[in-house]
């Protein structure tokens, strides 16, 4: 089964999101910006989620995590629970 491991930010709004995702590709760390904004617990561990397969997380996320190129911010993804950016870390099949 396929497995990936992702971490992500999550905000309230979509504006935050792109601001945040604008810091990131100009240097800034995703694991500071997240310890620093996300409102998800994951947060306080630089947003890892640890590994997890398809069906373990939002639809939104399954959309993007088992797609996007590895090692690239993706996002702003909305979900019920506010406006992410993801980051592939690493996927297997």
């Amino acid at each position: 089964m396929t497995k990936a491991t992702a971490r992500h930010l999550l905000v309230e709004t979509e504006t935050q999101c792109n601001e945040i995702k604008a810091q990131i590709e100009s240097g800034a760390d995703f694991v500071a910006q997240a310890k620093q904004h996300s409102k998800c617990p994951s947060g306080q561990q630089g947003g890892d989620l640890g590994e997890f397969g398809p069906g373990m997380m939002v639809p939104e996320f399954d959309a993007v995590v088992f797609s996007a190129p590895l090692n690239e911010v993706q996002g702003p993804v909305q979900t019920q629970f506010g406006y992410h950016l993801l980051e592939v870390i690493s996927r297997t099949e």
